[in-house]
């Protein structure tokens, strides 16, 4: 799916070393990893108002339960639910 800057695929090791070193770049005080990528989709679609199940397809979760904690977390969970 990705290629190095050599034109080789990606190694899951490759790939977690480059979050690490984007994450140190951007000067984040935590330890990135690639997960954290799907997560912050998962927040990102919450935020933005996404359907629960919608994100629940979208990441391919078989219980609610494990999306649910995105859309419980999201700051805009109730606005303009009366608009």
């Amino acid at each position: 799916m990705f290629v190095s800057m050599r034109g080789a695929p990606f190694t899951v090791s490759g790939f977690r070393r480059m979050i690490e070193r984007a994450s140190q770049d951007a000067g984040l005080e935590i330890k990135a990893h690639p997960h954290m990528l799907r997560h912050s989709t998962g927040f990102y679609l919450a935020n933005k108002g996404t359907d629960t199940r919608t994100i629940q397809g979208y990441m391919g979760h078989r219980n609610i339960q494990n999306t649910v904690g995105y859309t419980a977390l999201s700051p805009n969970r109730f606005k303009g639910l009366w608009d």
